[in-house]
């Protein structure tokens, strides 16, 4: 039986050169759908909902609250169900 796809849980480019990582909506094996939102980002001025890429389980995190982003980070890995 193939291992479970893993999709990568990553920044778009957000216009900004300047963008904080703030909080996770969900914790690790947690399940998302989807579009789900997973994360916030803050950019001056606004802050920013992150998408889960894929439905199934939130099962690593590479980033912490205060943490300087560039475009195409990636935040964690879902794997999909």
């Amino acid at each position: 039986m193939p291992e479970p796809r893993r999709t990568a849980i990553t920044l778009p480019d957000l216009g900004s050169a300047r963008v904080v990582f703030s909080l996770w909506h969900v914790r690790i094996g947690d399940s998302v759908a989807e579009g789900d939102r997973v994360a916030e980002v803050l950019i001056p001025g606004a802050t920013f909902d992150v998408p889960a890429p894929a439905t199934g389980r939130l099962v690593e995190t590479f980033v912490l609250p205060n943490d300087p982003l560039s475009p195409g980070a990636a935040l964690g890995t879902v794997r999909e169900e």
